[in-house]
């Protein structure tokens, strides 16, 4: 699968029989900046009502690979109990919003600013070259892993380097673009009434998906857990170094479960369940939530029997 612009239009080059079906299945809210095509009588078909679809949210829309399998998973777990499932999710463009009022919506890593406008810029110059690598397919997966270890590393450093506080990060949230999915609070509270665990595993940045969470949300989940890049602080709040292995995004799987730690207590609330990872491991039903190819990885560590993976475009 292939994809490119064309006049401003997002292009997917797929085979002819699956362009077809997906062509007769969804032209009918198909929005106008995305087209589905392998052959010009598709690419008429989807254009033709491009007038008619700008207003759809595709949003409201799920493909299902297998309805069958879906259906026998969802059954499967529902048999085994809450006491067996647990959700692992990604942050950045899966529990946030990619889209805020028409406006790309910031990453938990996009927008900090350290208060060091040379510092920034040289962040933001490791992104430009970085970024169209990391989804590169021409880029072979063995050495893609390794730009993205060379990517986080730079990026880390300039932080530590450039004298981050944690007063900017307070400050770089309060000031940021960036919100929750329609739902997602809904989501946690429901599943910390069933105490069942939730694991946020992210590529971005710990100390700052907590003060989204403390800013935007104003509450903690005692179900929670964050397993993520995590910042060192000195006594007067100056970034010094980052705790554990770096977290990149295609590295993130179980392995890294060491790395967590409950979102409650790093909000100075202990009254909240231990979920030791020994007892998370044996959670073997999975609902996994991601926007990236590396997402799927994120379960690679857990010896899992049921797994429903879900994928946000």
């Amino acid at each position: 699968m292939n994809s490119h612009r064309v006049q401003g239009s997002t292009i997917v080059s797929i085979p002819l029989h699956l362009a077809n079906a997906i062509s007769q299945q969804l032209h009918h809210f198909l929005p106008s900046k995305y087209c589905c095509t392998s052959s010009p009588r598709v690419w008429n078909r989807c254009c033709s009502a491009q007038n008619k679809m700008e207003n759809q949210d595709l949003s409201k829309f799920t493909i299902k690979g297998d309805p069958q399998s879906l259906q026998n998973k969802i059954s499967q777990i529902r048999m085994a109990g809450p006491s067996k499932l647990q959700v692992i999710a990604d942050f950045d463009g899966t529990l946030t919003r990619y889209f805020i009022n028409g406006s790309r919506g910031q990453s938990s890593h996009g927008l900090l600013q350290q208060g060091n406008p040379e510092y920034d810029a040289k962040r933001q110059a490791l992104y430009e070259y970085y970024h169209p690598l990391e989804f590169s397919p021409t880029v072979p997966l063995e050495e893609k892993t390794k730009l993205m270890e060379e990517w986080w590393g730079k990026t880390h450093g300039l932080l530590i380097e450039g004298g981050l506080t944690y007063d900017a990060i307070k400050k770089s949230v309060s000031n940021a673009l960036i919100a929750f999915r329609d739902g997602v609070v809904k989501l946690f509270e429901f599943l910390e009434e069933r105490d069942i665990p939730v694991l946020i595993f992210s590529a971005g940045l710990a100390d700052i998906i907590e003060e989204v969470l403390r800013q935007k949300v104003h509450k903690s989940f005692k179900n929670v857990k964050i397993v993520s890049n995590r910042m060192v602080f000195d006594k007067d709040g100056h970034l010094v170094s980052f705790k554990g292995k770096t977290i990149h995004s295609l590295n993130k799987n179980e392995h890294a479960l060491d790395m967590a730690a409950p979102l409650h207590e790093h909000f100075g609330d202990t009254d909240g369940p231990n979920y030791d990872n020994a007892s998370v491991k044996n959670r073997t039903n999975v609902l996994l939530l991601g926007d990236h190819i590396g997402d799927l990885g994120m379960s690679d560590g857990l010896k899992y029997e049921t797994r429903i993976s879900v994928g946000f475009l």
